[in-house]
């Protein structure tokens, strides 16, 4: 469906300034912004993709991934084609890069904010996730459907690359719970040649969300040759513990795809080096992603005893009780429900 859209200014000409995303795209008549999703009609911007959607499943919240974040439940996440990112290396390349422009109209069906509430209270899901793609591109949709899930007591997730300005966050902020985002590297260069983007917006955001008191949990795609190197694994980790320690990062496995179809996949060595970093420079809670039976628990940081022992994307218990280790006292940092 096409709706106006929120977060833009007119400009002269009928131009429009997107203020949604760092790009701040200016449009003239008839184009669109990067992201391919939104529209100068006229001198007015509009969302190609409202209620259009590409995917919508039935997640363990783990799967997003957030630890501690209501571990053990699920999440009705949903998304549009669409990104306002061209990562060379996405592993969702086919519905994030998907045509874009006057071809829009032909991805996805029609599900309305309502329809989305109903579907994760049918399945009995705690949270809904807008993931897969990024959520900001399709962020009128999200809102509405936000404001809807938040009054049936359901919580609310981004699965975000963090590029969205600070007006975007703070509108959505009554509705937002839990934000998983992609801290892709830490130098400018890898985020101008494989993102078509920049990196201290995202530093930004993660800052700004815990201002907000958004839980926040973050996640780095590990690829070798490109973000592996001990000293950039080091500065993300001291970059996340200087936010606040009790960050969970989550250290993922690439496989090659899209464009990066011929590189090799990440080794288990560079993610154990990556965890040994994190615990160096203070993180408390760090995981391995996609190599099952790799650091996939939660463990307390003090006493070091298991709290919540993990098999993939499942737990088998949780003994975290009123947000404290139950053998030591120390508190957990995260969102739990007895």
């Amino acid at each position: 469906m096409i709706r106006e859209a929120m977060l833009y200014l007119p400009l002269e000409d009928q131009r429009v300034s997107c203020v949604l995303c760092h790009h701040n795209c200016q449009i003239a008549p008839g184009k669109f912004g990067i992201c391919g999703v939104r529209e100068n009609r006229e001198g007015k911007l509009f969302t190609r993709v409202y209620g259009d959607i590409i995917a919508a499943h039935v997640d363990p919240i783990e799967k997003k991934p957030l630890y501690h974040f209501l571990p053990g439940t699920t999440s009705f996440s949903i998304a549009t084609v669409g990104c306002n990112f061209r990562c060379s290396f996405c592993q969702n390349w086919q519905i994030s890069q998907a045509s874009k422009g006057k071809d829009i109209v032909d991805h996805g069906q029609e599900y309305s904010p309502q329809d989305v509430v109903l579907s994760a209270k049918k399945h009995r899901c705690q949270s809904i996730s807008y993931t897969y793609t990024e959520p900001t591109i399709y962020y009128e949709y999200a809102y509405e459907t936000a404001k809807l899930a938040k009054k049936e007591g359901l919580a609310n997730v981004f699965v975000t690359n963090g590029y969205m300005r600070p007006e975007a966050l703070e509108t959505i902020k009554p509705y937002l719970d839990a934000c998983n985002v992609d801290l892709k590297a830490f130098h400018e260069d890898f985020y101008k040649d494989m993102c078509g983007a920049h990196l201290q917006p995202v530093l930004d955001s993660i800052r700004f969300m815990k201002e907000l008191n958004i839980w926040v949990e973050i996640t780095t795609l590990v690829i070798p040759g490109r973000n592996d190197s001990e000293q950039e694994l080091t500065q993300i980790a001291r970059f996340i513990r200087d936010v606040d320690p009790d960050i969970p990062w989550h250290i993922s496995r690439f496989h090659p795809d899209y464009k990066y179809a011929d590189s090799d996949a990440t080794s288990v060595e560079s993610l154990r080096l990556a965890r040994s970093i994190g615990i160096k420079e203070g993180l408390r809670f760090i995981y391995i992603g996609n190599i099952f039976g790799e650091s996939e628990g939660t463990v307390c940081p003090n006493c070091q005893k298991m709290l919540i022992p993990r098999k993939g994307f499942y737990i088998s218990e949780n003994k975290i009780q009123k947000g404290k280790c139950p053998f030591c006292g120390t508190p957990i940092a995260g969102v739990f429900r007895e």
